[in-house]
């Protein structure tokens, strides 16, 4: 049976971040689903794709025009605002994700944070305003262009170091929650401008990660925060936190965010049921099991299960490996449209 669709996909995406009615699922992307089988397509690697405009916009259109996803994303890495602040940078070569450094940490208190001049017009961050730019010029209302922007705790692990900030959180709490309200306004910043240049939806990271710390931190740390970014960021935040994050998602749930990128270490029926409701999920196909090291019958049946559990998206869990096959990622857009055909 083949299905029929009656949306754009742009139109499929924001209608399911809004909660409203789809033709079928979407299939977004909130991180990178970048290769480097897809770089060599369009000669546009990595470093060079993480610090070009032009090469940016090449790159992530090809999450559209050649897997078939209903969203673009041109931001691929975690880092670009750090470099911009003045973090030390590792960019890698082409099968590498670039790094910051954090071992030589650029600040140590809150009386440190400050936006630099000129941090907008900085070239990693222009590379990514220009390209949303670029990609909403040559896609216009058909594809959903999606930007993302760091959370406050991200930044606070690049430009503290993580073990530093870490520390913070436990010796002297009130200097952390101070932190983050001078971060997240990098935060805002860096938002809005994707915001003015284009992008329909931003992915939120905020690397409170259930290997690092509790749901019980979440709530202290971090919940009036993303209450407030969602208030403040006039288009569909997607929260993304990695690891295990049932024990915060009634949490997450509560943030008023159009939805939550979540985790292949959370179970897509247990996710459902801990945010019940409350917010829409994105995810969650594993990345360093099922689309880098196996094939489209496993691709096929993980996407099976999220859309089985009601799961409103599906997308990979986070960033992919850059040498995952093309043929489990072209499964993920099948398998949903079978799934769909299936039920019609």
């Amino acid at each position: 049976m083949t299905l029929t669709e009656s949306m754009t996909p742009r139109e499929r995406v924001m209608n399911a971040l809004a909660g409203l009615p789809v033709d079928r699922t979407p299939v977004a992307n909130p991180t990178n689903v970048a290769t480097v089988e897809l770089m060599d397509m369009v000669d546009a690697p990595f470093p060079d794709a993480c610090r070009d405009p032009e090469l940016a916009a090449r790159l992530a259109a090809t999450g559209h025009t050649e897997l078939g996803f209903d969203a673009i994303m041109p931001y691929f890495t975690i880092i670009q605002e750090s470099a911009a602040l003045g973090c030390e940078m590792q960019w890698e070569e082409k099968d590498n994700w670039p790094t910051v450094r954090m071992a030589n940490p650029i600040w140590k208190g809150v009386e440190d944070i400050h936006i630099p001049p000129g941090f907008l017009e900085h070239p990693d961050n222009i590379t990514i305003t220009r390209s949303i730019s670029l990609l909403k010029e040559e896609f216009g209302d058909d594809v959903a262009i999606i930007g993302k922007t760091m959370g406050p705790w991200t930044l606070a692990y690049h430009v503290f170091g993580v073990e530093t900030f870490l520390l913070m959180t436990v010796d002297d709490p009130d200097m952390t929650m101070r932190c983050l309200d001078e971060l997240k306004e990098i935060s805002v910043l860096f938002g809005q401008a994707q915001i003015d240049a284009g992008a329909d939806a931003l992915t939120f990271p905020d690397h409170a990660t259930g290997d690092l710390v509790s749901g019980e931190y979440y709530r202290r740390f971090l919940l009036e925060i993303h209450k407030e970014m969602e208030s403040r960021l006039d288009v569909p935040l997607i929260l993304h936190i990695c690891g295990n994050t049932l024990d915060r998602m009634p949490y997450i749930a509560q943030t008023g965010m159009a939805a939550f990128h979540f985790d292949s270490k959370n179970d897509p029926q247990a996710a459902m049921d801990a945010v019940d409701g409350g917010i829409n999920l994105v995810g969650n196909i594993n990345n360093p099991e099922t689309l880098y090291a196996r094939g489209p019958a496993e691709v096929r049946e993980e996407v099976w299960k999220c859309l089985d559990a009601g799961v409103q998206l599906v997308a990979p869990e986070c960033a992919i490996p850059l040498a995952t096959k093309l043929e489990n990622l072209l499964e993920i857009p099948r398998a949903v449209k079978e799934w769909h055909a299936g039920r019609d």
